[in-house]
């Protein structure tokens, strides 16, 4: 027992001497609880931006206007007589849902027809999509019971029973870009897409910390002294075999009837951003931190909250700007944001052309780190080693 006390007081002197494990069980938990408590504690989506289409321009459809205005899970961005090319405007805008109020809407209320109010919601984000319905649908129904009931009233029905009966107009909820409200439509690329960000990140995190600790890099490095040489040297066999990878991965759409498009050329550009920020940022790490599992460890910490921080699932609107501007160089977030755009709205290359900026920004920081970094480590080597050789020579 006494043996077994000294060996147990061993174990926890290098638990507490381990620095990346203390830093995982300690500061995972505390960390991602911190973040994740800022992520969600707005607790609901507030300030959706929705526009409206007021054709009556009444004092009733005024009314109705004031009314969403006044809602805190809606955000007016803007109120329009004609519709002009609102749909076309609603990915690019990431409006979630267009509100049509029709010619003629305060007369035939007031005249019993029961007109109808379409709204188009954006349900390729099934979360934003389904929040605007609930407040939308709220907003109006008040309304609804508040036109009837007075318009009864006033005909000198009782109040109860003008209560019991009341419908002044229909609403006709639309649904856009994943009409049929697919939660695996919404969810499975997203997370396909983060799982394979984390794949490659893990992926090239080994390629130079094994070097570095099994001495293998100090042979490539008489090879050449060209950090451009050694990278090209480790990417080349992972760009070989990512396309098979990204290849299984689509096939997974249409197994799971996924009504995405995603078989084109834009499609194609993101997907090799992704890729190649990606790999440029499990290299940097790679590279950086000269230990196997130090680098995967580090890597794991920082790239499993990217898919929540992405705004893929939970709108970036209720996520605190300054979590959400971190997240904005996250490469997943990009090609998440454009994903949608190409899968969902049919966009084209110009209509991701802020992701593909980002994504570019991402590789230039990540590559010119990366091969400095490199450069003055080949150099070092290098230099140990004509030390070595000098001494040698001496003796």
């Amino acid at each position: 027992m006494k043996k077994f006390i000294i060996l147990l007081k061993v174990e926890f002197s290098r638990i507490f001497s381990n620095g990346v494990l203390l830093a995982i069980f300690f500061g995972a938990p505390i960390g991602y609880g911190v973040l994740f408590g800022y992520v969600y504690q707005q607790a609901k989506v507030k300030d959706l931006p929705i526009v409206i289409i007021d054709q009556d321009r009444s004092p009733t459809t005024d009314k109705i206007i004031d009314a969403f205005q006044d809602n805190e899970g809606l955000h007016v961005v803007n109120v329009r007589l004609t519709a002009g090319n609102i749909l076309k405007e609603m990915p690019t805008e990431q409006y979630a849902a267009v509100v049509t109020l029709p010619v003629g809407f305060e007369k035939d209320v007031l005249q019993k027809k029961h007109p109808e109010i379409r709204v188009d919601l954006n349900m390729a984000n099934i979360v934003n999509a389904n929040t605007a319905s609930n407040n939308i649908n709220t907003v109006l129904m008040t309304l609804n019971a508040g036109f009837e009931i007075e318009g009864l009233k006033k005909q000198g029905m009782n109040p109860d029973q003008a209560k019991a009966s009341y419908e002044s107009f229909k609403v006709n909820f639309n649904k856009l870009y994943n009409s049929t409200g697919n939660y695996v439509t919404f969810m499975l690329p997203g997370i396909l897409a983060a799982i394979m960000q984390q794949v490659i990140f893990l992926a090239m995190a080994l390629v130079f910390s094994r070097d570095f600790e099994d001495g293998y890099f100090k042979v490539l490095t008489r090879n050449s002294k060209s950090s451009f040489y050694h990278i090209l040297l480790k990417a080349v066999p992972f760009l070989l075999m990512l396309p098979f990878m990204w290849l299984f991965i689509s096939l997974l759409f249409p197994h799971f009837k996924i009504g995405a498009d995603i078989f084109n050329f834009p499609m194609l550009v993101l997907t090799v951003l992704l890729t190649l920020a990606s790999m440029f940022i499990g290299m940097l790490f790679s590279i950086a931190i000269p230990s196997q599992l130090k680098a995967t460890e580090l890597l794991m910490v920082i790239s499993t909250p990217a898919f929540i921080l992405s705004g893929f699932t939970w709108p970036t609107e209720a996520i605190p700007s300054f979590i959400a501007n971190i997240a904005q160089f996250i490469p997943v977030t990009q090609f998440l944001s454009g994903f949608r755009k190409i899968a969902f709205y049919g966009g084209d290359l110009s209509s991701i052309s802020h992701e593909i900026g980002i994504l570019l920004l991402i590789m230039a920081v990540a590559f010119t780190a990366m091969v400095v970094l490199l450069q003055f480590k080949i150099n070092k080597s290098r230099s140990n080693e004509e030390v070595i050789l000098e001494d040698n020579f001496q003796e």
